[in-house]
C-alpha cells in the first residue's frame, strides 16, 4: 500500500512539473528557462526533477503534449458527430475557454519558436516532435471540418491570428479586433485572455 502512495506522490509531482514548466517556458522560452527555475516553482530539487524526467527536452515535450492534448481533446469532445459547419461553430465557441490562461497561450507561442530554433541549430528531431503535436491538432480539426483543406486553413489561421493578438496584449477595444468581434461579439467577454489554443 505504501508503494502505491509513493507512486501517486511521484505522479502528482510529475504533474506539478508539467504545470510549472508551462509557466516557466511561457515566460522564458526553451533556451532561457533553466531546470532549476522549474524545480524551484514545483518545490523539488533538481536531482529529484531528473528522476521524474530525463532532461529539459523531455520536460518541454511533456508540457507541449499537455498543451496540445487539452485543445485537441476539447475540440474532439464538442465536435463529436456534428456536421462540419456545426463542428466549426462548436470548436470556435469553446476556444475562449481554452484561452483563459495567458501562460498557456505564451507557452504555445514558445513551442513554435522552440521548433524553429531547434531546426536552425541542428536538432531536427526535437523540431519534428513539436511539429507532430501541431499536426495531430490540425488533423483532428481537418477531419471534423469534413476534410476540407480551405475550411481547415481558415479555422486554424483565425486561431493563430487570435493567439497573436492576445499574446501582444491588444485590448478588446483596439481596431485589430473589429472584424472578429463584429462576427463574435462575446469572444473577449469569456475566457479569451490568453491560453493554449491553435
Amino acid at each position: 500500500m505504501a508503494r502505491a502512495d509513493m507512486r501517486m506522490s511521484a505522479e502528482e509531482r510529475r504533474e506539478g512539473v508539467v504545470r510549472a514548466a508551462i509557466i516557466e517556458f511561457a515566460r522564458g522560452g526553451y533556451a532561457g528557462t533553466s531546470t532549476a527555475a522549474i524545480a524551484r516553482r514545483v518545490g523539488v530539487s533538481q536531482p529529484y526533477l531528473f528522476r521524474l524526467f530525463p532532461d529539459k527536452r523531455a520536460i518541454f515535450l511533456a508540457a507541449a503534449r499537455r498543451c496540445t492534448d487539452e485543445i485537441r481533446g476539447r475540440f474532439a469532445e464538442v465536435s463529436e458527430d456534428l456536421e462540419p459547419e456545426d463542428a466549426a461553430d462548436a470548436m470556435g465557441e469553446v476556444y475562449p475557454d481554452l484561452l483563459a490562461d495567458r501562460d498557456r497561450l505564451l507557452f504555445q507561442m514558445q513551442m513554435y519558436v522552440a521548433a524553429a530554433v531547434a531546426d536552425a541549430s541542428g536538432d531536427p528531431d526535437f523540431a519534428t516532435e513539436v511539429r507532430e503535436l501541431w499536426v495531430e491538432l490540425w488533423d483532428l480539426v481537418h477531419l471534423r471540418l469534413g476534410a476540407d483543406v480551405a475550411r481547415t486553413d481558415e479555422f486554424m489561421g483565425l486561431g493563430m491570428l487570435i493567439n497573436v493578438q492576445l499574446a501582444l496584449g491588444f485590448p478588446p477595444d483596439h481596431r485589430v479586433w473589429a472584424g472578429y468581434l463584429e462576427r463574435n461579439p462575446d469572444f473577449l467577454d469569456g475566457g479569451g485572455a490568453g491560453g493554449c489554443g491553435g
